[in-house]
């Protein structure tokens, strides 16, 4: 295919991304500038004569926009669901076109079971033993999923397969969105949030994070819980309140959590960072109970999701450049 189209693709990776972006841009005509830096001020000079850029969850501030805007690129596209890492009014505002790059929903839904699972029968505990040799049962007793109430919030995609997953299970599962879906109801019922604070066992989160649902689990909400809930989050950390979790895992009142997302992990999630000080400090509690499993923001990584995300990010830009229809565009 003749190469007619330029795009600067920012934080790829060398192990898993690059060779297929190298496939997928061969099979567009796409000429590609591969960097495994994310995108800053330093290395805006990279995208000149690039329509299109591809990043990550770097932070798009309007400045650093701005000055893309101002060496052509026209379309920023982020490989990943959410975009709330972009400033969507200063995009709007220059006139940059931001799409996302949706993945298939069973590797967070699947993740987010296993979270769940960890969870009610405390393996982050049983393995830390099993690594020291040390074989006792005391502290490790676990509870059955048949026996308990899931609230999965969000019933988009990724929450609606975390339902048709649980189903199997046997517990009762309620299910809360803004906008009910039929196929839901065959295993699930719809209830208030507060309903789900007050009846859950566990409480999944699967919603985007906007200015609405920022910190919906807090320390009121907290509160208003059932003594021992267990919280999994695999959506977007700022859904839920550090400081009230802490405070929550601290004093009982919540008996586990699984997170694969927290607040403040820009610029920390996906570096080699053992032997920095973070100044992430929420973090770094969380790590430390025995009752809490903290992963880093990899729910989505699976084989399937790479190459999803690299194919659709590609086809995209390829569309924005043709002035097709591009079912990625966001804004």
């Amino acid at each position: 295919m003749v190469i007619d189209m330029k795009v600067t693709v920012y934080s790829c990776r060398e192990f898993d991304e690059k060779e297929l972006f190298i496939q997928y841009g061969g099979e567009m005509g796409i000429e590609l500038v591969l960097c495994q830096d994310a995108p800053c001020m330093d290395n805006v000079r990279l995208a000149e004569g690039s329509d299109c850029i591809d990043i990550l969850t770097s932070k798009m501030t309007k400045e650093l926009l701005a000055a893309y805007k101002e060496a052509g690129v026209r379309y920023l596209v982020t490989r990943t669901i959410g975009y709330d890492h972009i400033d969507m009014d200063a995009a709007k505002e220059l006139g940059i076109t931001v799409a996302n790059a949706p993945y298939g929903p069973h590797g967070v839904a699947d993740y987010a079971v296993m979270l769940i699972l960890m969870s009610i029968r405390k393996m982050k505990r049983i393995m830390e033993r099993t690594n020291i040799q040390d074989y006792t049962l005391k502290g490790i007793q676990g509870r059955e999923l048949k026996d308990m109430t899931v609230g999965v919030v969000g019933t988009g995609r990724i929450g609606r397969t975390v339902i048709g997953n649980l189903s199997g299970f046997g517990c009762k599962l309620l299910a809360y969105d803004l906008l009910e879906n039929e196929g839901v109801k065959k295993y699930a019922e719809y209830v208030t949030l507060e309903e789900i604070w007050r009846r859950a066992d566990i409480i999944t989160l699967h919603a985007p994070l906007t200015d609405r649902s920022y910190h919906m689990i807090g320390a009121e909400t907290i509160a208003r819980m059932k003594d021992g809930v267990v919280i999994v989050n695999t959506a977007r950390g700022g859904l839920i309140d550090s400081e009230a979790l802490i405070a929550g895992v601290e004093s009982g009142k919540i008996g586990a959590a699984g997170l694969d997302v927290v607040e403040n992990e820009f610029e920390l999630y996906y570096y080699d960072r053992k032997s920095d000080v973070l100044n992430n400090r929420e973090l770094a509690v969380l790590r430390g109970f025995p009752n809490v499993t903290v992963t880093h923001h990899m729910a989505f990584y699976t084989d399937e999701c790479v190459r999803t995300v690299v194919r659709d990010s590609l086809a995209g830009c390829r569309l924005f450049v043709e002035g097709k229809k591009n079912p990625w565009e966001v804004a």
